[in-house]
């Protein structure tokens, strides 16, 4: 919504600035026009000018960035997280990213296999949590996660994986 009133104001701004040029016989009659006025009027446009400037150069796209933050951290690949899902995210990072690599959790190991290509369900990684792998090039644990955390992390995986 934020983004989409900027984008529009960005460019009624632009079409506002591009008929004054064109009321004005072009580039060189709004130089003329701009350099004619009284001292009072050339202070007025520098005033809006710079107030255009603020407005289009920092509050808009601090408006974006501040809106942008809240809804990254809510959605991964695509799919809305729940409270839950991001404590399984979080985890995820730390326990299980160092070997793993999966999209939605930002993390590219290499020593387990990619859970982005496997798309494992939340069922197979609680089991693969609970009584750990020998696989690949290494060797998964057991009990590496248990109780909410384990379901926590599974049902994230599950959710995200291979999206």
């Amino acid at each position: 919504m934020v983004a989409t009133i900027a984008f529009l104001l960005f460019f009624i701004a632009l079409g506002v600035g591009l008929f004054f040029i064109a009321l004005r016989g072009g580039p060189r009659g709004a130089r003329a026009a701009l350099q004619n006025q009284s001292r009072r009027g050339r202070r007025g446009a520098t005033t809006l000018f710079l107030v255009m400037y603020l407005v289009l150069g920092i509050a808009v796209p601090a408006a974006l960035l501040i809106g942008n933050k809240s809804s990254a951290n809510s959605r991964a690949a695509g799919t809305t997280l729940s409270t839950m899902d991001k404590r399984g995210r979080f985890l995820f990072g730390n326990a299980c990213g160092s070997c793993h690599t999966l999209a939605a959790a930002e993390t590219t190991g290499k020593v387990g296999p990619n859970l982005d290509q496997l798309k494992p369900p939340k069922a197979l990684v609680l089991d693969a949590l609970a009584q750990g792998r020998q696989r690949g090039n290494g060797t998964m644990p057991a009990n590496l996660l248990y109780g909410n955390d384990a379901q926590a992390v599974a049902g994230f995986v599950g959710k995200v994986a291979g999206k």
